[in-house]
């Protein structure tokens, strides 16, 4: 394993200044130029990185699934991540990149590893708009400086969907339990950035029955708390009478789902306001964290059934 992958407490503490560690790398030439352009994926995704090992294909694999590997006695998939972002590597697939995320293990064969870089999520910005559909922000690795070198950060769910689609069952009243009743004119604040998950967050808050605002940063959801608690004020009530909940993915551009639940419950108009975490950053010590920011629970993404049997335990308390 690389060590530089090891330091998972080190790397923990970040998150209480808004920052995280981004691993870089390189794909490929961009289609119709000669430029290799730097791709990012969060480090607590990666399990480790490693020398492309022997890779036994399958007969008829999905597009862009090389095969699989052997890795540590685990038969783990491989998934051409230059093919998928239509790059072509000059040096060939050099690493491969083992990752752990929303409950699977799979593997990135990548032309190079360039470097760890530390960011403050300040300086990520959503690319949602400008035609990234598999790119959910744009992390500037200098600051503001216009000089400064561009990072696009992968949505590693998406391109999981998209090449190895899950049969997973239907988000519906029926799959997800007994509806959730909030206190009438009251919300769920939901936040994440990528798109394939707000679509099904959505398909879920609307099969529990649970009105709902969706934000798509940290940001944008402590703000449109703040904006809930004037109105709350102005009409002689309390924050918690208009939100019911905040559900929070952990990655997102501008302010994190850590610093977003920090904000919330050092705030006495809003600690009360029960915070889930519900994030594809799965493991032990993604979870003891979110329990030291003070979130009341966490889910791992993304089963609809069990979001809705969260959501309904920490509101019954």
């Amino acid at each position: 394993m690389t060590p530089a992958l090891h330091n998972i407490e080190d790397r923990t503490h970040l998150t209480g200044n808004n920052q995280f560690e981004l691993l870089l790398f390189r794909l490929g030439e961009a289609p119709g130029t000669d430029r290799r352009e730097l791709y990012g994926i969060n480090v607590f995704k990666v399990r480790e990185m490693m020398v492309m090992p022997t890779i036994t294909a399958i007969a008829n694999a999905p597009a862009h699934v090389m095969g699989v590997a052997n890795i540590r006695g685990q038969i783990i998939p491989v998934i051409n991540l230059s093919a998928v972002v239509g790059c072509v590597p000059q040096s060939g697939h050099t690493i491969l990149m083992v990752t752990e995320f929303a409950r699977t293990t799979q593997a990135f064969a990548v032309e190079e590893v360039d470097q760890i870089v530390r960011l403050d999520w300040s300086n990520v910005l959503a690319a949602e708009g400008n035609g990234a559909g598999l790119v959910t922000s744009i992390a500037k690795l200098d600051g503001d400086t216009e000089k400064g070198r561009l990072v696009q950060v992968l949505d590693v769910e998406q391109i999981l969907r998209n090449v190895m689609p899950t049969t997973q069952e239907a988000i519906t009243p029926a799959s997800v339990g007994a509806a959730v009743n909030l206190p009438q004119g009251a919300i769920i604040l939901a936040a994440d950035d990528s798109p394939v998950a707000r679509m099904m967050i959505e398909q879920g808050l609307n099969a529990m029955g649970a009105p709902f605002v969706m934000t798509k940063t940290g940001q944008e959801a402590w703000e449109r708390l703040q904006a809930f608690e004037d109105e709350a004020h102005a009409e002689g009530k309390t924050a918690r009478d208009k939100v019911a909940l905040v559900l929070t993915d952990l990655e997102m551009p501008v302010m994190d789902g850590f610093t977003l639940t920090r904000n919330i419950k050092n705030d006495q108009r809003f600690k009360s306001i029960p915070v889930v975490i519900h994030s594809s950053l799965t493991g032990t010590a993604n979870e003891a964290h979110v329990s030291s920011v003070g979130a009341d629970a966490y889910v791992a993404k993304f089963v609809a059934s069990e979001l809705a049997a969260t959501i309904r335990q920490v509101l019954a308390h």
